[in-house]
Order: C-alpha cells, then structure tokens, then sequence
C-alpha cells in the first residue's frame, strides 16, 4: 500500500472512495468536519439526510459504504463514525481507523482518500493522527497468502490511499511507511507454518534483511558454537528436535558512536509442543505464534533499517524448536545457564525463559546495551491478566517502565506494568539448584519476569510478556505485529523523538 500527500480539492480527485467522519460536538449533536460538509453539498444532502434518518450513526466506528454518481471526484464514500468530540482520544480514534479499514479492504476500491484526520484529537496531534491512519489501513489492508492464495472473487488489496497535503503529513507518512514495513514482517513470520518457519528460516530472514540494508550487520552462532559458550540452557530446549537451534544477531549503527546501542532479545520458539510436559492437542496448532517474540525484535529492525534511523540498535533472537524426543531434556534435569547459575526443570513448557536466560547472559555481555528489553510470547497467565488488550510491561527500573508505557501510548500499542517485587523471587527457589523454572500457579506471568530478572543482573532491563497481544488466543485469526510500534517508538523517544531519528 501506497500513501500519497495531495494539494488537490475533493471534486478534483480520481479515487475509487473518500472516507469521511461524522462526530457529535458538546452538545451531542451530530456534525460534519470541512470534508464531509463539502461531499454533503455536492451530494444533495445525502449524509445529513442518513444521519437524520439514523441509517448513519456517530458511534465510534460505525460505517456505512454510500454509493454515488453526483460527486466528481469519487464513486463510493465511506462514513465513518468517530464519536463525542471529548472523549475522542487515541485508542477510540484507532478504533475508528480499524472498522474504516476494515470496510475499505471488503470493498472493491483499490484507491482512497482520507479526510478523517481533519476531526481533533484531545491527546495528539494532526501528524500523529495521520502517521496512525496510514498504519491503521496498512495494517487492515494484510492479507496471509504465503500458503493460501486469495479467491478470483476476493476483494482486492487496497493499493494506495493519499492524505491532503499540510505541515507534518509528509514525514508522517513517511514514518508510517517504515513502522507499516516492520509490522509486516512481524505478521508475516507469526502466520507462516512451523513446517515452513523453523530456526533456520529465522535465520535465513535475517541474512536476507543485512543483504537489503546498507549498514545492518548479521552473525548466527550454530549449536557448536553456543556449546563452547556454555549456552547450556538455550541448547537443553532444542535438543529434543532435529532442527537445530541458532541465535541470530542483527547490528544496527545509525546513531553517533558514542551512543551505547539499545537491545531487544526475542524469544524464537518457532513451534511449542510442551516437551516431555506436553501441551493439551487442542490448540496446539497455535503454537506457531511461541516465537512472535522473535517477529517483534525483526519487525523492529526491518522498520528501523527501512526508515535509517539515527538510533544504535540490537537484535538477539533465540531461536528453538521444543519437540519431544528420546534426546530432549526432562523434568528434573539441572542445567547449568551460560551465566553460570543452575536450574532445576520442573516443567519443560516453561522453555521460553530457559532460552531467554541464555539470550540475556549473552547480550550483556557481548552488547553492553544501554537498556534491554525481551520481548516473549511466555505464559497463559499473561493473558489470564490482561487478555488481549496490553502487554505486559515488568522491570525494576522505574524510569524504563516508564519510557514503555508512555511509547505505547504514544503508539496507540499499550503495556500495562506489573509488579517484580523481590517477594515473588521465593517461588522459584530450589534445594537443587540456583532456582526453579516455574513458580507454581500464583503470579505466573510475574514469577517467570523473576526468573529472567536473575540473567539481567547489572543491565537496564525489562521483559515484556506478550502472549495476549501478539495474537489472539483461542480464535482462529493473524499474528497481530504487536508491540512493534511500542518498541520502534521507544527507540526513538530514547534519541529525542522523531525529529531527532528521521535521517530526512
């Protein structure tokens, strides 16, 4: 998808469908912003006729698709509600882009023009509301086809939508472009097959990517070479399957020498059966999704190489496979991590933070990052929490909580922190070893930040737990490129913000 910038007046467009909105002022009576009054007039009335009638409603993200001879410009125009003028912030803002998107891409119009940023914000910005219109639509306008190619009848992809032209839309769309790119390798990668995306595939993605980008460097370590490293607890998950296991690293220097790079380590289950302690068969298929924490920190990258930003960035993904084998590791194992503390396996579906552990250790010692985040699809418990709607955010730094929450704010992508209190850290103490890899039922999701939080010792660190958000658990449906744009937009708020990152 194309985003476009364009001086000229509604009448004069050539596009298959305007979208227009309708909101309700303080007094809670419907209106129409500069656009819609201009497609109203040329329509004889039309839209204030519907809404009157009802048939066009302010509700946040109601649509209605109207077909349409007397204007110029268009043949369908899109009504989109967008709700009370005061409570329209960000999220109901997105909201409203989502069902708009949505509608458009079941359509049969292949170009666009949006006039719903023109309606106010109470918490951002003109550019803002653009650069998340144009993610928005790209992010509806997805379609999996990598095994499945589309119906002759199918509605075709939405090939370019344009923005009238004003101070900051240029750049915002141009910002959109990037994040859109990286979202979409995020999704990508979740959705593939595991038959088809598998640690080597990792691999190979990332080597593709160093080869498209000028300046971003690769190394892949294989499993003899994290061996001599005494990767122990990273190899112990992937040793039951016959794929083998790699850490990926991408390097990214845009920023100044002197600016110690930020590093993201992602989790790279590329398919979790449990194990020796193997999962229930129903859903197991999901599966797939274990290693969207390693999508994410791609994603990342891809967007930050494709927009050059001045940022120093790292990726490590710790790619796996967890089958269950005569070789693979057992409850009641003891393995000794790479940083050297030991840990008692009680339950090998609790694999994703023995991979981490090792993924950490490594980074901090090999990185020397500034601030480290994972990311990782790690526990049902994540989703029990919080269900779908916000990663979950946890570190001992305060400031670090912080600069997530509020980037994903900002990026209409939001974490919620939980607590990491030392209390929590009994539960995975052990009388045969350093700890356990499980804390019992009580506090999952944060027992398993407290395991983590033992390989991150001395780093600026947070683990973000993304099993809710990543994709919809239980429902038959796509990766959702979540929290790339919490993380891009973390990146450059540590730099200055957009201004400051943007090499044009």
């Amino acid at each position: 998808m194309k985003f476009t910038t364009t001086p000229d007046a509604l009448d004069q467009l050539n596009v298959d469908c305007v979208l227009i909105g309708v909101g309700t002022d303080p007094d809670n009576t419907p209106y129409l912003g500069p656009a819609a009054r201009s497609m109203d007039e040329a329509t004889g009335g039309l839209i204030t006729r519907l809404i009157d009638s009802g048939d066009v409603q302010t509700k946040v993200g109601r649509c209605v698709m109207l077909h349409t001879a007397d204007h110029p410009g268009t043949e369908r125009i899109l009504v989109v509600g967008l709700g009370e003028d005061q409570k329209r912030d960000r999220m109901a803002f997105k909201k409203a882009l989502t069902a708009a998107g949505k509608a458009l891409r079941q359509s049969r119009a292949v170009t666009a023009h949006c006039t719903l940023t023109e309606y106010g914000l109470i918490d951002a910005d003109g550019p803002w509301a653009t650069r998340q219109a144009a993610l928005t639509y790209a992010h509806a306008d997805y379609v999996y086809q990598a095994t499945k190619k589309p119906k002759d009848d199918a509605a075709p992809a939405t090939e370019s939508i344009s923005f009238s032209a004003g101070e900051g839309v240029a750049d915002a769309l141009h910002i959109a472009e990037g994040v859109a790119a990286g979202v979409g390798l995020c999704r990508d990668l979740g959705d593939l097959p595991p038959n088809v995306c598998n640690p080597p595939h990792l691999a190979k993605v990332a080597e593709q990517m160093a080869g498209d980008h000028g300046g971003l460097a690769v190394e892949v370590l294989n499993e003899d070479q994290m061996a001599e490293l005494g990767m122990n607890a990273l190899l112990a998950v992937g040793q039951g399957s016959e794929c083998p296991s790699k850490l990926i690293h991408l390097r990214w220097r845009g920023g100044g020498e002197d600016q110690a790079p930020v590093a993201l380590v992602g989790k790279g289950v590329t398919f979790d059966t449990g194990g020796i302690s193997i999962k229930p068969g129903n859903l197991m298929e999901q599966m797939k999704f274990d290693m969207c924490g390693a999508a994410t920190a791609l994603g990342v990258m891809k967007a930050v190489a494709s927009l050059k930003l001045r940022i120093n960035m790292d990726v490590v993904v710790a790619a796996v496979e967890n089958m269950p084998d005569g070789k693979a590791y057992r409850p009641g194992d003891v393995i000794t991590s790479m940083s050297g503390q030991t840990i008692e396996v009680h339950n090998t579906d609790a694999e994703g933070r023995m991979i981490l552990a090792d993924a950490l250790t490594w980074t901090g010692q090999n990185v020397k990052p500034a601030a480290m985040v994972d990311i990782a699809t790690l526990t049902g418990a994540c989703v029990v929490a919080l269900g779908h709607h916000a990663s979950g955010i946890m570190t001992q730094d305060d400031a670090l909580a912080d600069e997530l929450i509020n980037a994903g704010l900002e990026a209409a992508d939001r974490g919620w922190r939980l607590p990491l209190w030392d209390d929590y850290q009994e539960q995975i103490d052990s009388p045969f070893a350093d700890m356990k890899n499980i804390g019992g039922m009580p506090a999952g999701t944060i027992t398993a930040g407290c395991f983590l939080s033992r390989f991150a010792k001395d780093q600026t660190w947070a683990h973000i737990d993304i099993a809710g958000s990543a994709w919809a658990w239980g429902q038959p449906g796509s990766a959702t490129g979540r929290p790339v744009g919490m993380l891009v937009q973390w990146a450059v708020d540590r730099v200055g913000g957009w201004s400051a990152a943007l090499t044009r």
